[in-house]
């Protein structure tokens, strides 16, 4: 007996009910975005290694999908000298890309001739990444991406809040938008006299939802932090009050014994962008929450984090402000600011919550039943289509039951059941399957089948 086939752990098949979930998902995002004038690109599921590599931080340059070279990629290779990240940079040139950001730095430098700045965009796009599969975490998921680059004003900021927040309301998810700002993390660093390890204190931090403030304290211990800065830190991280009330305790902190221009300037622009915030009629929560640092190394501002209220699972949203991410490939001093949203978790949450509109169940309207009479109902089904009613013809001459199965199993709305004497009268019969109501139409009257068919 032949072995059942399987697909890799932390992917997913998607049927056609789940794709038109998930279709939901994108086009609700896109018409958001769009709203806000951005624009939409695509770049290729695989990158030069040497664009991925050093642009996520160690732990994440762990997690790159390396794709083999071509051909006998180990002809030339010495297996002896038994380093494996020299012989995998030997055997592999390109990798499947690990998020949207990075790629889109890579196009910006690319094309810059051709682009206007600052130039929004926005992608939705598969990504990969070698993770252990959990609940919520795969290793092949979707992003939905927004970034406007070219510009150090706040209002984009702002803009990406007000995404968030437009997008979680049109999908009836309540959600808390977490924000902070990644010089309040170097400022940090400067007061603890950790000043060169900041990178250090962002991974460890980053890990606390998943880890616990215990676990962080001891991973910032190994990472050489001495105890005296882990007590500089450990009250940040857990700092209570509004979101005014924790910026004025972070301004006391960096003008204390140690002052920090950096913390300074972060509170400065945490501070003007609630202002904006509160001007702008924000549904969802907002809060300041010191704790986030999302490890990837390329942010240097505002960072955002959204997580969902009514459902158990890890962010869904998140991104930030990064000054120099386009340096990296020859055109520095080009700010940008980015979200992305997780559809694969947000796919999760919608289904959780029982949150999709009933009618994505089914894509057809009309299932029309084979009762022998096919070649009168080919031209009146291909009117309907013409007016966009989704129809079809069942394609064998079957028992009416197997048929009246058939709509049901498919979540179909509508059943015409049109025999000879339909045919020979010229008219349509329409059964509504929830309601048990029936109608009869004249053939011609595609109005009024239209009008039934949208009034049920």
């Amino acid at each position: 007996m032949a072995q059942k086939p399987s697909i890799p752990k932390g992917t997913r098949d998607f049927g056609p009910n789940e794709t038109a979930a998930r279709n939901y998902i994108f086009d609700t995002i896109k018409s958001v975005f769009k709203t806000y004038g951005f624009s939409q690109i695509e770049t290729p599921a695989m990158e030069n290694l040497s664009t991925l590599l050093g642009k996520y931080g160690e732990e994440g340059d762990k997690l790159l999908f390396r794709i083999l070279n071509s051909g006998d990629a180990f002809a030339k290779v010495d297996l002896s000298e038994n380093d494996s990240k020299k012989i995998s940079l030997q055997v592999c040139e390109k990798g499947l890309r690990y998020d949207l950001t990075v790629p889109f730095a890579r196009y910006v430098v690319q094309h810059r001739d051709e682009i206007t700045f600052p130039f929004k965009r926005f992608q939705i796009q598969p990504v990969w990444r070698a993770d252990r599969p959990q609940k919520g975490r795969y290793r092949e998921f979707y992003q939905c991406d927004a970034d406007v680059i070219g510009s150090k004003s706040q209002l984009n900021e702002l803009e990406l809040v007000q995404i968030v927040d437009k997008v979680f309301q049109q999908f009836g998810i309540r959600v808390c938008i977490k924000i902070n700002n990644r010089k309040l993390l170097t400022g940090l660093a400067e007061i603890a006299g950790a000043p060169d390890q900041v990178t250090d204190i962002t991974v460890a931090i980053d890990k606390i939802d998943k880890i616990g403030l215990e676990a962080v304290k001891n991973e910032m211990r190994e990472k050489g932090l001495s105890e005296q800065a882990i007590t500089v830190i450990e009250p940040v991280l857990t700092l209570s009050g509004s979101n005014r009330e924790k910026m004025a305790q972070m301004k006391n902190i960096f003008q204390g014994e140690i002052c920090s221009e950096s913390g300074l300037k972060g509170v400065a622009e945490i501070e003007e962008l609630l202002d904006y915030i509160e001007l702008a009629d924000i549904q969802n929560e907002v809060e300041i929450d010191l704790s986030l640092a999302r490890g990837l190394n390329y942010y240097t501002g505002a960072i955002f984090e959204v997580k969902a209220l009514d459902f158990a699972i890890g962010s869904i949203c998140g991104g930030g402000r990064y000054d120099n991410l386009t340096g990296i490939f020859g055109l520095p001093d080009t700010s940008g600011v980015g979200i992305s949203f997780g559809a694969d978790r947000i796919y999760d949450v919608l289904g959780g919550l029982n949150k999709f509109p009933e009618q994505l169940r089914s894509c057809t309207q009309i299932l029309f039943a084979d009762m022998g009479e096919v070649p009168y109902l080919i031209p009146v089904v291909s009117q309907l289509r013409e007016r966009g009613i989704a129809c079809e013809i069942y394609p064998e001459k079957s028992k009416l039951k197997k048929q009246f199965d058939y709509a049901d199993k498919k979540n179909i709305p509508f059943l015409s059941i049109c025999g000879s004497n339909e045919a020979e009268t010229g008219m349509i019969q329409l059964k509504n399957l929830a309601s048990g109501e029936q109608r009869s139409f004249d053939k011609g009257d595609l109005d009024g089948i239209c009008a039934f068919i949208s009034a049920s």
